[in-house]
């Protein structure tokens, strides 16, 4: 993952990925460069619109949580109901003393 961070570390500054400027932002990180993996990286990157990818990761896992959470609603509200009618239908404070 610490690659993919120092790849993004240097779009953010603008810089350009090359395997020496990801491997001197690894090696500054305490990182053990592994220089195969710094390899297929850039090699991977090639030709990738970074501020792209980023924004379509962004708004990913929020489009995909509104309908997650609009199914769990029913279950939410089927388990308060059955909650409910264990209490004996009282509401509030009152429920809790029995």
């Amino acid at each position: 993952m610490e690659y993919v961070y120092a790849a993004m570390l240097l779009h953010a500054a603008e810089k350009e990925m090359t395997e020496d400027n990801i491997t001197a932002t690894l090696k500054a990180a305490g990182v053990d460069v592994d220089a195969s993996r710094v390899k297929a990286l850039v090699a991977s990157l090639a030709g990738v619109d970074i501020a792209e990818a980023m924004t379509q990761a962004v708004a990913a896992p929020a489009a995909a949580a509104a309908p997650a959470a609009a199914a769990d609603a029913p279950a939410a509200a089927e388990e308060a109901e059955e909650e409910e009618e264990e209490a004996g239908g009282f509401e509030g404070l009152g429920s809790l003393f029995g």
